[in-house]
C-alpha cells in the first residue's frame, strides 16, 4: 500500500493531536506547575527608641516591683516601614517578621537612622542564599557597603529563599556595632514557608534574649509584660523560636507537645545563640497556659509568659 503525504492542513491536525497526547506525559515527567515565585520588597531602618522591659513595673509571680530607671533604657532597634521608608510602622524588639516562600527573591531595603550612637549598622540574614555583597558582615578589605552602612545611608540586600530555606531564621546586625546592637535588641526573624505549604492559622514569634540584667521574651520580662499569645481550639498553631545573645535556652509550653521531624513527641527543645526552629500543632487544649525558657534562673529573671487557648 502506498502512503500519501498529508496536506498542510492534515499536518497541522496531526501536530495538534500529538501535542494533546504528549502534554499529560510531559506534565508527569516535569511535575505539575508550582505557584509563581515572587520578588518581595521590605523596607527596614535602624532607629533609636526608649525601651522598657517591664512596663507594669512588676514581677507578678514573685511579687517584686521595679522603678522605671531599673527597666528603661535608650537603644537602637529595627523598625518596619512602608514603601521607600514613607511611614514608620513600629519600632520594637524584635524587628519586623519578614515572611516569604521558597523560590521567592527578597529585596530588603535598609536605612541607618541611628541618631543615638551615630554608629554603622547592617542586616545579616540566616537561612537564605546571597552573594558576598549581601552578606551584611563587616570584614576589612572584603566587605562591601552592606556590611558597614553609615548613619544616613541605605543599602539593599538581595536574598533568595532557595531549597532548604523553609523554616524560621534570625537576622541581626553584623557590622562593627554587632555586639552592642544585639545586646540592645537589634534582631528579628524570617519565616519562610515551603512551596505549597499552607500557612498556620496562628504564628507566634518567641525570641529569647538577655537584656540589661533581665531575661526577656521579645524584649519584655515577667508575666504581664511578656507577650500573651492566643489561639482557638482547632487552629493550626506555629511557634517561631529564636535565641539571641550568648546564652542557651529551652522552649517549653505547658499542656502541649509536638513531634520532631523524625516523629518523636517532645515538649521541650533547647537552642543556643542564633539558633532557631519552628514547631506546629493542631490546638486541642483550651485554657490559660505558661510558656517559658526552662532554665530556671532565666524564668526567675523574666523569661516566662502566658498562652491562652479559647474553646
Amino acid at each position: 500500500m502506498t502512503s500519501v503525504p498529508p496536506s498542510a492542513r492534515g499536518r497541522r491536525l496531526l501536530e495538534r493531536g500529538l501535542a494533546a497526547v504528549m502534554a499529560p506525559a510531559l506534565a508527569v515527567v516535569l511535575g505539575a506547575p508550582t505557584a509563581h515565585a515572587a520578588t518581595r520588597h521590605v523596607w527596614v531602618a535602624a532607629v533609636p527608641t526608649t525601651w522598657n522591659a517591664v512596663p507594669n513595673a512588676r514581677d507578678a509571680i514573685h511579687g517584686a516591683t521595679f522603678e522605671p530607671g531599673e527597666t528603661t533604657f535608650p537603644t537602637v532597634v529595627y523598625a518596619g516601614y512602608t514603601r521607600d521608608w514613607g511611614k514608620r510602622l513600629a519600632a520594637r524588639i524584635p524587628g519586623p517578621l519578614i515572611r516569604a516562600r521558597v523560590g521567592d527573591e527578597l529585596r530588603i531595603h535598609f536605612k541607618n537612622l541611628d541618631t543615638l550612637h551615630s554608629s554603622p549598622h547592617s542586616m545579616h540574614f540566616h537561612g537564605t542564599a546571597y552573594r558576598p555583597s549581601s552578606d551584611g558582615v563587616w570584614l576589612p578589605l572584603h566587605s562591601g557597603k552592606g556590611g558597614h552602612v553609615m548613619p544616613g545611608e541605605h543599602f539593599t540586600y538581595e536574598l533568595t529563599a532557595g531549597p532548604g530555606s523553609a523554616g524560621v531564621w534570625p537576622y541581626h546586625d553584623h557590622s562593627t556595632s554587632m555586639e552592642e546592637s544585639i545586646a540592645g535588641g537589634m534582631f528579628g526573624g524570617l519565616s519562610i514557608a515551603d512551596r505549597g505549604e499552607r500557612r498556620a492559622d496562628r504564628e507566634h514569634v518567641v525570641v529569647f534574649a538577655p537584656w540589661h540584667g533581665f531575661q526577656t521574651i521579645n524584649g519584655r520580662a515577667f508575666v504581664g509584660n511578656t507577650p500573651v499569645f492566643e489561639s482557638r481550639v482547632g487552629d493550626t498553631v506555629q511557634w517561631d523560636v529564636i535565641a539571641m545573645g550568648d546564652e542557651f535556652h529551652t522552649f517549653h509550653v505547658h499542656g502541649h507537645k509536638w513531634r520532631t521531624d523524625g516523629g518523636t513527641p517532645e515538649d521541650t527543645r533547647g537552642l543556643g545563640p542564633a539558633e532557631s526552629f519552628r514547631v506546629r500543632w493542631k490546638e486541642r487544649s483550651p485554657g490559660t497556659w505558661l510558656y517559658h525558657c526552662h532554665v530556671e534562673t532565666h524564668m526567675a529573671q523574666g523569661m516566662i509568659g502566658l498562652y491562652r487557648v479559647r474553646p
